[in-house]
């Protein structure tokens, strides 16, 4: 601004590239002269000019550079014609193609001082703000925004009222003090300052150069009281005057006169002040946060106690010293963590058994269980966690099944992976007196969901191993202690807390390498797999579905029979859980996305048929029933980590001298139960119609096909003793039969596990009859009848019963060839078996 013969002008700064001067003056109008030119018609339609980081005020002069097409067009056609456009600051700064929705509704009526046409491109224009108006809507914005206007009349008191007065003096002096305080400015602004009378024009040219926003400057332009503007000019105004002084009071604090020292002190000094303005923390003020912090916290008096002691010790340490850092992480820790907060159980019993439903098809036991826990915990509103072991073969669920169980119950879930964990610090925590100490991961873990009754996962349980670093399982002993882990001790934290409210589950494949003490700690819930129908359910509800959204499918570009996830199933997965079935079901519909992605014909129903040309060649051979031709076979029933499956046991006499001969890869436990079945048809020959003296005058041999199998088991003590009678007494044995139970040397059957998913074999194999130990009964009763409802099962207690059962009436003609039976050789005691286990180690 310049005064010069007793007339007001502006500065505008030009381009450099422009033809004109780069600096020219501008006069300014005056009241009169404005209330003149106010008298030309303002038509009610405008063109708009939409500006991005500034806002035109009344009576203000300001260079405007145009760039967009759309301005490019209005300011050429508007400098031809009346000059007269209207200017309105963008709301939304980041649009570059402003639309009508992007801009302010109040804006001011601009007269078009002088256009510059640069060599770039680019306009420069120079306008004087008029009269402020409001939009009332928009017209067109092609090919520039037009828009319905109403003018603003001007609001501000006289400037003779003793407040208006003391309005416009204190507007001046808050912009003499900025003059005063910020150097960059010309002195010659205070001349022009102290000459402006009009108080609104003061107003206006005052808040068009305040160090303010696009958004608080508009909140100026849009204040219709004249009083109210101009206080709020001032508001800000003192604003800036509180930030220059405090740069001043910086500089002033710190002078340059100093040496390398004491310009490392300075800095230091203006990063401390800087902070303190901006809200950054210092020393002080982080211990004073954490005490108040640690008031709010709900935990016990012991602990609060702990936690000032600890607090006080950080007031009196060296912010510099090594120990400090390692103080401030151990109160913040205890600060943290949530101390008696706990997260609202759902006790909708209904609506949590609807979860765990929806998300694991089967699985009854431990559903149940879960809901047991509601029940009793919604009646009594405080039960101490249990530690349930959910135990099975891989991929039935266990680790997926407790985040479902923290959905049901509304709690935090966690889930912490103990496989190879062999260091005890993992669990307890290291003392702090150990560089890079840090708490438990059980302590992290609650730190990081905040809340004291997680859903906590201890996955992989049984992989826990040990070394010199320590026993993890042990350390998990208090941990899974319901009587102990309510006063668990983390060697970092070095005060109790309360875990007693966690819902801890574990998961494990094994249970023998799972420490003794640990297991007893734990309610073991075995999870024995899925049938092939509860896979064919999980398939359809769960895995098809996911695998379609994994893939980019829509629920009908393909859908599965339920004899092609039968195949997939039998043919290509063996397996308890569902995890290979879920990859072999992924791959079938990726080929089914290849053929849409590159426009190929396929089949939307997967058929049977289809399965193997999408997966190549069966992968497993189901064993099916085969009928028994000849005596001495037999059909066992055998529990695998993939499910059960039937078996074949082979016994053939030949010629020789009472040798007995065991293969098919058979275990210690499968050897015993072959002796005892021999020594008891020994002992009770007589009773059974055999001689004696075939076994001394007969080598006996017993097969279990597939020999590269492995076998082992108590489960096959019937079938052999069938086997073996079958063979002796040349009787053959029931067509569809299949047995199960071990034997004693008194002839008694005792019952087996695995009932469930031995029986779903046998009927998926094609078995009508089932024998089985009484005691089994419960096991059948556990099974869906649906399931079995083809199956006759026959309960027995004694080995007499399994022959009455099992074996023809019938004999084959001439068993033997009597005439090769030595009668000098001597009829061995009853009840003295030949054959010992150390003779068959022999053989």
């Amino acid at each position: 601004m310049k005064y010069k013969n007793h007339k007001l002008y502006q500065t505008v700064l030009l381009p450099e590239a422009a033809d004109d001067d780069a600096v020219e003056m501008i006069p300014l109008l005056s009241p009169e002269e404005e209330e003149e030119m106010d008298k030309y018609k303002i038509p009610d339609e405008l063109p708009i000019l939409p500006v991005k980081n500034t806002v035109l005020f009344p009576g203000v002069v300001i260079p405007i550079t145009v760039s967009r097409q759309k301005s490019i067009r209005l300011v050429k056609k508007a400098y031809k014609g009346s000059r007269i456009i209207g200017v309105i600051a963008q709301a939304n700064t980041s649009r570059e193609e402003p639309g009508t929705e992007d801009l302010y509704k109040i804006g001011t009526v601009a007269y078009i001082l002088k256009m510059l046409v640069l060599p770039d491109g680019n306009t420069t224009i120079i306008i004087q703000g008029k009269r402020r108006f409001e939009v009332t809507n928009f017209i067109q914005e092609e090919p520039y925004i037009t828009a319905k206007v109403t003018l603003i009349h001007e609001n501000f008191p006289d400037s003779s009222k003793r407040e208006t007065k003391a309005l416009v003096r204190s507007l001046k002096d808050a912009a003499s003090k900025i003059l005063k305080l910020n150097p960059e400015i010309p002195q010659e602004a205070q001349i022009a300052l102290d000459n402006i009378e009009s108080p609104s024009f003061l107003t206006h040219f005052l808040s068009s150069n305040i160090n303010a926003d696009v958004a608080d400057k508009q909140r100026i332009l849009e204040t219709n009281d004249g009083m109210q503007r101009a206080t709020t000019l001032l508001q800000f105004m003192l604003k800036d005057i509180q930030l220059l002084e405090l740069k001043h009071e910086i500089q002033s604090k710190v002078h340059s006169d100093i040496d390398q020292q004491q310009r490392d002190y300075y800095l230091r000094q203006q990063i401390k002040v800087l902070q303190d303005e901006l809200g950054y923390e210092s020393q002080d003020q982080e211990i004073e946060n954490l005490r108040a912090k640690g008031a709010k916290k709900k935990w016990p008096e012991i602990v609060a106690k702990h936690f000032n002691k600890e607090v006080d010790k950080i007031t009196r340490m060296n912010p510099a010293a090594a120990e400090y850092p390692v103080a401030m992480n151990y109160v913040e820790l205890l600060a943290d963590l949530p101390w008696g907060e706990y997260t609202k159980d759902n006790f909708d019993l209904k609506k949590a058994k609807k979860i765990l439903d929806a998300d694991h098809y089967g699985l009854d036991k431990v559903k149940e269980r879960i809901i047991e826990y509601l029940a009793v915990l919604k009646l009594k509103n405080n039960m101490k966690g249990p530690i349930l072991c959910l135990y099975g073969p891989p991929g039935v669920g266990k680790t997926s099944l407790g985040r479902s169980i923290a959905k049901a119950l509304h709690r935090k879930y966690v889930r912490m992976s103990l496989g190879g964990v062999h260091d005890e610090a993992e669990i307890r925590g290291h003392r702090k007196t150990y560089v890079g100490a840090m708490p438990g991961k059980l302590v992290q873990n609650i730190k990081k969901v905040k809340s004291s009754n997680p859903v906590f996962i201890l996955d992989e349980i049984d992989k826990v191993s040990s070394d010199f670093r320590g026993d993890p399982s042990s350390a998990l002993l208090e941990v899974l202690d319901p009587e102990q882990n309510f006063a668990f001790m983390d060697n970092y934290l070095e005060v109790e807390y309360d875990l007693s409210k966690v819902l801890f589950i574990a998961t494990a494949n094994s249970l023998e390498t799972i420490h003794p003490a640990l297991r007893d700690r734990m309610e073991i819930i075995e999870i024995n797999g899925y049938t092939l129908e509860e896979k064919v359910q999980i398939a359809k509800s769960h895995l098809i579905p996911k695998q379609k959204k994994e893939h980019g499918l829509g629920t009908k570009d393909v859908t599965f029979d339920t004899k092609a996830i039968v195949k997939i199933i039998d043919d290509y997965t063996r397996e308890s859980g569902v995890r290979n079935l879920e990859r072999k079901i992924g791959a079938v519909i990726r080929k089914v996305a290849k053929s849409i992605a590159m426009e190929e014909p396929y089949n939307k129903v997967i058929q049977a048929k289809d399965v193997a040309k999408l997966l190549g060649s069966e992968i497993f051979d189901k064993e099916l029933y085969q009928s028994n031709e000849a005596p001495g076979v037999v059909t066992g029933l055998a529990w695998t980590q993939v499910g059960g499956e039937i078996l074949f046991i082979e016994s053939s006499l030949s010629r020789g001298r009472g040798k007995l001969t065991l293969s098919g890869q058979l275990g210690d436990v499968m050897k015993e139960s072959a002796i005892a079945a021999l020594s008891y048809l020994r002992a009770n020959a007589e009773a059974l119609d055999i001689d004696y003296r075939v076994f001394d005058q007969f080598d006996l041999h017993i097969h279990v096909p597939a020999g590269a199998v492995p076998k082992d088991g108590p489960s096959a003590g019937i079938t052999m003793f069938t086997s073996l009678a079958s063979v002796f007494t040349q009787r053959k044995v029931k067509d569809r039969l299949a047995m199960t139970g071990e034997i004693t040397l008194r002839g008694r059957v005792l019952p087996v596990g695995g009932i469930k998913e031995k029986i779903l074999a046998a009927k998926r194999a094609g078995i009508k009859e089932i024998i089985l130990c009484s005691k089994n009964k419960k096991d059948i009763e556990e099974i869906n009848s649906s399931y079995i409802e083809d199956l006759t099962v026959h309960y027995v207690d004694h080995v007499d019963e399994v022959l009455a059962i099992a074996l023809l009436k019938e004999k084959v003609k001439n068993p033997f060839n009597l005439s090769v039976i030595e009668n000098n050789v001597p009829a061995p005691a009853y009840g003295n078996p030949v054959i010992t286990s150390a003779t068959l180690e022999k053989n």
